[in-house]
């Protein structure tokens, strides 16, 4: 729980993070702490939404130039939501996955284990984000 104190409660409104690879472990012990503690969904989902929030900050890390990026999630009855915003405008693309590919697999794996996910366009960027059921 001391990460939400540190960096702040996604639940409650956007939590800023610099945009550096070691901010993906913040991301992802953030969406564990939420998930599995606080609303006590099951272990296997909350793999699943730490692999796929690693996936989305990867993402904005590499690709977007931005000096930050913002996580927030929401939980409403029967869904859970994850989204990675920053300031760039240009869109992901999945891309067909080889077996042999070394990179490339983020949205892939997004498309495979997400119940739905996309991309809202903003005036100053874009958020990038998913979603899974949940039984309660």
């Amino acid at each position: 729980m001391r990460a939400l104190e540190v960096h702040g409660d996604p639940t409650e409104g956007e939590v800023p993070l610099p945009s550096l690879p070691e901010s993906a472990a913040v991301a992802r012990r953030l969406v564990q702490i939420v998930i599995l503690r606080r609303w006590g969904l099951t272990p296997k989902l909350t793999e699943d939404a730490v692999l796929l929030v690693s996936e989305l900050v990867g993402n904005a890390v590499r690709h977007t130039g931005a000096r930050a990026f913002g996580l927030r999630m929401r939980h409403r009855r029967g869904w859970i939501r994850v989204e990675v915003r920053d300031p760039s405008r240009a869109l992901p693309c999945l891309m067909p996955v080889q077996e042999m590919d070394i990179s490339g697999r983020g949205l892939f794996l997004v498309d495979k284990l997400a119940d739905r996910w996309g991309v809202d366009l903003l005036s100053h960027g874009k958020t990038t984000w998913f979603e899974m059921r949940v039984d309660r």
